[in-house]
């Protein structure tokens, strides 16, 4: 009985240890098998700048200084000359370093020693090209450029003064103002924006840095003038880029543009007895003066054949005059001078620079004297009516009017959304002279960015 009862005692006391050791180690295995289970923290890749790796380098920003190049900066951070004319010749099939411009930025990274050992030096081309030379070693030199992040965006404006103050005061980028004044320069007259006027655009805007850097492109626009709207929808022209037509698939683009040069403002209208400034005599003006900076760019209004390039003994000074079609053709005046290519007899484009708004001849201040002519006789340029160019093709009109249908739905929504705006009072202050903006952004790509915002 007392070795049964012993070995009772032993064989409960094996058990409760055998209970107490899987109790404690089935604890630690079921802890192992959870940390088997768990994925492991990803590590964060390092933080690249210009493709270096910002946490190596101590790193300094400066901008280029009126008269500095690439030695003087080089050799302001201690980078002896010899290396600095390597460099200059490794760059030659990369950037030119005589192009190094002053304001725009560049970048020093320094050994994070006490030494401060210029490593590397990085030039910013432009907003998003730049060239990285390493200072050292092997002396390399590339060219790279940085991620470019489009958004989508819609902007609705009502027009108090300008479209380009309109654009600008409400902090859009200019670009915006400038690609409409393309866009509808056939068929909108900018030099007769009138209050009231409002426009509704959707196009792509490219970002660096969180920094808007341009318009990529605009897809669909709305722009109503003097009552009548202008829509204005981006389709394929053919394989060689894309135009813009209105709703029923006719070109925005006409035989003409509306004026030979941007932003500026009428001083003198045609007329047929004007009092002329400097002779001082009633006499016939048969032609436009757009009052603008001397040196203002002065473009063709269209296609044609240079009939003249000189100086106009009558008092127009120095003048151009073109030869659109058998019934048209076209003169600018008083120019400062002649943009590069342009000779007598040469072709030139429609939108293409010929010359710059000056004060040559019989002229009492800079502005340019543009005038038409129909079969030889003087027309005012301001009634031209001119014919479109080629609508879409018949075998395409379906598939174009199926590709603007959710650009028109889209368009009518925002005008929609801006008059409910306006209604609720959300408009800029009446002293503003820029009129009323509302922006809306799509596809946020950017951290912190809000779907709906207005400005």
């Amino acid at each position: 009985m007392i070795f049964v009862a012993a070995t009772l005692i032993l064989a409960g006391s094996v058990s409760i240890y055998i209970l107490k050791w899987r109790a404690k180690n089935d604890v630690k295995l079921r802890q192992l098998e959870l940390m088997e289970a768990e994925e492991l923290p990803n590590i964060p890749p390092p933080k690249l700048i210009y493709g270096l790796v910002e946490d190596s380098f101590f790193i300094e920003k400066f901008k280029v200084a009126r008269n500095q190049n690439l030695a003087t900066i080089l050799l302001s951070q201690n980078v002896d000359y010899p290396i600095i004319n390597q460099l200059a010749d490794n760059c030659c099939d990369v950037f030119d370093v005589k192009r190094i411009r002053a304001g725009n930025q560049y970048s020093m990274f320094y050994s994070r020693d006490s030494l401060r050992t210029p490593l590397w030096f990085v030039y910013e081309i432009d907003n998003t090209d730049f060239v990285v030379m390493q200072l050292s070693d092997s002396l390399k030199v590339r060219r790279d450029s940085k991620p470019v992040e489009i958004l989508r965006q819609t902007a609705t404006g009502t027009i108090n003064s300008s479209l380009w103050n309109t654009v600008n005061e409400n902090k859009l980028n200019p670009l915006l103002a400038i690609e409409l004044s393309e866009i509808y320069a056939w068929t909108v007259d900018f030099f007769g924006i009138e209050k009231g006027d409002n426009f509704t655009v959707i196009y792509d805007e490219m970002y660096v840095d969180s920094t808007s850097v341009g318009i990529a492109a605009i897809h669909a626009a709305e722009f109503n003038h003097k009552g009548r709207d202008y829509l204005a929808f981006r389709f394929p022209e053919d394989s060689t880029g894309w135009s813009f037509y209105d709703e029923e698939g006719n070109s925005l683009r006409k035989a003409f543009l509306k004026a030979p040069l941007k932003f500026s403002r009428i001083s003198s209208r045609f007329s047929n007895s004007r009092l002329h400034p400097v002779l001082k005599i009633r006499r016939p003006h048969h032609g436009v003066d757009y009052a603008a900076s001397a040196g203002t760019p002065v473009y063709a209004i269209g296609d044609g054949t240079v009939l003249h390039r000189g100086w106009d003994a009558k008092g127009g000074g120095n003048y151009i005059k073109i030869r659109h079609n058998s019934v048209y053709t076209s003169v600018y005046m008083h120019l400062q001078g002649f943009a590069k290519g342009v000779s007598k007899g040469g072709f030139v484009r429609q939108g293409q620079l010929i010359g710059y708004v000056g004060s040559s001849g019989l002229s009492t201040g800079p502005h340019l004297d543009f005038r038409m002519y129909r079969n030889g006789s003087p027309i005012d340029p301001l009634k031209v009516e001119a014919p479109p160019v080629e609508p879409i093709a018949e075998e395409k009109m379906t598939a174009y009017l199926e590709f603007i249908m959710p650009l028109r739905s889209e368009l009518a929504k925002l005008d929609q959304q801006s008059s409910l705006l306006t209604a609720q009072g959300t408009q800029e202050p009446a002293e503003s002279h820029a009129g009323s903006v509302h922006v809306q952004d799509y596809e946020f790509s950017r951290p912190g960015l809000k779907l709906f915002h207005q400005r």
